[in-house]
């Protein structure tokens, strides 16, 4: 195994690792929509799943894979209201439509609308 980390998506704000790598798979921590340069997250579901998909490109990027190489996501919500303005903006990265869970939960850290993991192939 071989941790991943980069500043290019935010910290850790607990006890884990943003990824690692396990065998020829990369597989990421969920990434909430903080923007890692202010610390800041922006308003709505569009904006904050925006965020998180690329805060999920940059974990991949420092990976050495990309977003059309991944084979798994899981997905939190807030709101299951928000579930299609998510897909909206959700389409737009995961162009290759990789296998999916999405789930409303009660609550996500920092108070945040969505949060997106990935697996993906190296």
């Amino acid at each position: 195994m071989k941790q991943i980390s980069t500043d290019k998506a935010p910290a850790a704000i607990g006890p884990y690792s943003q990824g690692f790598f396990v065998g020829s798979l990369f597989i990421g921590s969920g990434q909430i929509p903080v923007d890692p340069a202010t610390g800041n997250v922006p308003e709505g579901i569009q904006a904050q799943t925006e965020q998180s998909c690329k805060n999920v490109a940059a974990l991949l990027e420092a990976a050495g894979t990309s977003m059309d190489k991944v084979v798994k996501t899981t997905c939190f919500l807030a709101d299951i209201a928000d579930f299609a303005a998510f897909n909206e903006v959700y389409a737009t990265y995961f162009t290759s439509k990789p296998a999916r869970s999405c789930v409303a939960v009660k609550d996500l850290p920092k108070g945040v609308l969505c949060e997106i993991e990935a697996i993906a192939e190296v």
